[in-house]
């Protein structure tokens, strides 16, 4: 049978689980390990207020190139300053927004970062009186000291990072429990289970914001889906979980992928992932419309979705069988554009998993889902995930 677990977490304080199925994922694991403290957070609402406030203190517009005036302080031959117009003071680039700026007017960024300053003012006046798309957006920022936080085309769609995490915040509240969507628990390796309940802290958290971007990833682990049975005759436990990201100065694009997972690790490495989707949308000139239209809605779909379609999808591969011989299944996965070097893997590995030679199209996933987690190249990666993902595509 396969329902809708509403069961307790178990006397070790979690839920168990088998990590060896599904994929391994590390996108949230890298902004884990790339975060200081500055850039963590331990609630939505205090990210919103932060990226809110950023917000409130910048002022976009749209200049003609020609009229932006580059100038270098003698009193700091290491900084430049733009001039705007419209604006009385001088705007001190970033790092980011330097580079963004050299790249729009085809200069070589990381040449003019060597060049005193006067020396690099002249090359990018020269770029932008040269400009051919002739018109500029650029977004300042005053907090005390006026900066140039983005320079882009005039046709960005900007979408701003605190509308990102008020439509988490529809669906997730606070993100620590006043919701079923939540920071995520902690995958205990000495009893393998996965323990929802632990406090958010700088290490712990998956809320994260700089000058240049947000990201978030929240999980309804408290609430488990069981779809069907592991060899042992245990409970095989998902539960749902989705990152997003944005960045309102272009250095990414906005994008939400939302999937199943059975456990997170202290790494926050995504451990069991199944039905992994994801959307992007780029920062062009009707992007706002787009994530009104497109995002928001499907981030609030996703939460609110019964998890029963994926579960049927999961029963349904687990007894579609398409082989019982070892022809059939080399037939079978050479048929599938597999080589044959990766279908005897695939036959082994499926084999280490389930204790048994692969039967099903459930059986035949796990294997290659395993076999890619071997796979120290990206691209070999994710083509045999692809593999996987249309397999199980087939049996729903």
């Amino acid at each position: 049978m396969m329902t809708l677990s509403q069961g307790q977490p178990s006397a070790s304080g979690g839920f168990r689980v088998d990590v060896s199925r599904g994929q391994r994922i590390g996108r949230v694991s890298s902004e884990w390990f790339s975060r200081p403290e500055d850039e963590r957070y331990l609630n939505l609402p205090d990210l919103h207020d932060a990226v809110l406030g950023r917000a409130e203190r910048a002022q976009a517009r749209t200049s003609e190139s020609r009229a932006i005036r580059v100038e270098a302080s003698s009193n700091n031959p290491e900084r430049l300053a733009l001039m705007v117009p419209g604006r009385d003071e001088p705007v001190a680039p970033t790092h980011w927004s330097f580079g963004q700026l050299c790249t729009l007017v085809g200069a070589p960024t990381s040449y003019l970062r060597q060049l005193p300053a006067a020396l690099s003012g002249i090359n990018l006046q020269h770029g932008l009186l040269s400009h051919r798309a002739e018109l500029v957006k650029t977004l300042e920022a005053d907090d005390g000291r006026v900066e140039l936080r983005a320079v882009t085309g005039p046709d960005y769609g900007r979408i701003w990072d605190h509308e990102l995490v008020a439509a988490v915040m529809k669906i997730a509240g606070n993100g620590t429990g006043d919701t079923r969507w939540k920071v995520p628990g902690v995958l205990d390796w000495s009893t393998m289970t996965h323990n929802p309940f632990v406090d958010v802290t700088n290490d712990t958290t998956t809320l994260y914001a700089s000058d240049r971007d947000v990201f978030l990833f929240l999980v309804d682990d408290t609430n488990p889906i069981e779809a069907g049975r592991l060899p042992d005759g245990s409970p095989d436990l998902y539960f749902r979980g989705f990152y997003c990201w944005n960045s309102e100065v272009g250095s990414k694009t906005l994008g939400i992928a939302s999937f199943y997972l059975r456990a997170v690790c202290m790494n926050r490495n995504l451990w069991g992932v199944e039905n992994f989707e994801e959307i992007t949308i780029r920062h062009s000139k009707f992007a706002g419309q787009r994530f009104a239209h497109e995002a928001a809605p499907a981030l609030t779909s996703f939460a609110n979705s019964s998890p029963a379609p994926f579960v049927a999808g999961i029963k349904a591969a687990r007894e579609r069988i398409v082989a019982r011989t070892d022809e059939d299944r080399e037939s079978f996965l050479r048929k599938g554009g597999f080589s044959k070097s990766d279908t005897t893997k695939i036959i082994e590995t499926a084999l280490g998993e389930e204790n048994r030679k692969p039967e099903s199209i459930f059986d035949f996933v796990q294997g290659i889902t395993a076999l890619a987690r071997t796979k120290l190249h990206q691209d070999a990666r994710l083509e045999l995930e692809g593999k996987a993902k249309r397999l199980m595509e087939r049996a729903i």
